[in-house]
């Protein structure tokens, strides 16, 4: 499809103006990067770094494994981020929204919060395995405890948290939250 490629070279072309160009800090410094974190048809999807963000476990967790997103919906990849930390340790709301499932998911705890005012569909971070502690509808903020890390056998190698972001049903790199994501570069045909 000819139309595919073209549209994904201009994307690729935006994209690049988008991180290149920055609004004035007033320090001089480097501009905040805006940061494409996933890919559809539609076109990238870009999340940049936002106020009262926060990491979900520590200051700035040991990155066990980063975001890889699959080359399609139902192939292998990694669909989130998986920060080391110890079972028991606090695990905190990434960003304000609302806990909107705290329960088991394939035997696993898991806690998901929507961050209302983040577009159409929203914005979903996904926090596994952690034994919730907020109950279902309760808005919080960023840094807000909502649960512990629980032990996990099988996932990562060494204990961890697995941090996910999703608007609607296309997962997204959630370092982008924090302005560490990396950028992505679209396929210029389609599998």
């Amino acid at each position: 499809m000819r139309w595919w490629g073209v549209f994904c070279r201009v994307g690729a072309v935006l994209l690049g103006l988008v991180t290149m160009v920055g609004g004035g800090g007033g320090s001089g410094g480097p501009a905040a990067v805006v940061v494409a974190v996933g890919f559809s048809a539609a076109g990238p999807e870009v999340v940049g770094p936002g106020p009262g963000r926060v990491w979900p476990v520590g200051d700035r967790s040991a990155l066990v494994r980063r975001f890889d997103p699959p080359p399609t919906r139902w192939a292998a990849g990694h669909r989130g981020v998986d920060l080391a930390s110890a079972p028991g340790t606090a695990v905190r709301a990434a960003a304000p929204g609302v806990v909107t499932f705290s329960g088991q998911v394939a035997g696993r705890p898991v806690v998901v919060i929507t961050h209302t005012g983040s577009g159409t569909p929203p914005l979903r971070t996904t926090y596994l395995p952690v034994a919730g502690s907020v109950p279902v509808g309760t808005a919080v903020s960023a840094g807000d405890r909502i649960g512990e890390l629980t032990a996990d056998s099988g996932h990562c190698p060494v204990d961890c948290l697995h941090w996910g972001l999703l608007r609607g049903a296309r997962y997204l790199d959630p370092l982008a939250l924090l302005g560490t994501g990396r950028a992505r570069l679209l396929p210029l045909d389609p599998p």
